[in-house]
């Protein structure tokens, strides 16, 4: 997928994630930048007639809270050059292997139904979702 489509596929994700229309993302960048913006416009810049102004980006993605743009810039300097992949094979790993101990231990959980069992297949989870939640940070870019 090119930049541009990337770009434009993030920010429709944030606009209909956050904002529900485009006529509320307009008035939301209206009101942070004091700009006349339309939805039509912004639906040109969807549509990918026009590119989108860093400043348009911003508002939004602050509005929001979100910055799935900001992330995706952010990627490019990755010091391994490997543009957000990074070790993602392992961490595939680490979920497969995690993942498949919570499975087993919450069905030796739902067989015994002793609180030993139980406490452990929490564990397993807990570790499931930690690999989970690193895997996910990866991909969005976060440290």
């Amino acid at each position: 997928m090119s930049g541009a489509r990337t770009i434009n596929a993030a920010m429709s994700a944030l606009i209909d994630g956050t904002f529900g229309c485009l006529d509320a993302a307009a008035e939301t960048i209206n009101a942070r930048l004091g700009g006349q913006v339309g939805k039509g416009t912004l639906s040109k810049y969807l549509s990918g007639q026009l590119q989108w102004p860093l400043a348009y980006v911003w508002a939004l993605e602050d509005a929001a809270g979100r910055y799935p743009v900001t992330r995706m810039m952010a990627r490019r300097l990755s010091p391994d050059g490997n543009r957000a992949s990074g070790h993602l094979f392992e961490h595939a790993g680490v979920i497969s292997k995690e993942s498949g101990e919570a499975v087993a231990a919450i069905l030796a959980a739902q067989q015994s139904d002793t609180a030993r069992d139980t406490g452990q297949a929490i564990v397993e989870v807990d570790e499931a979702i930690e690999a989970l939640t690193a895997a996910r940070s990866k991909l969005a870019g976060c440290p």
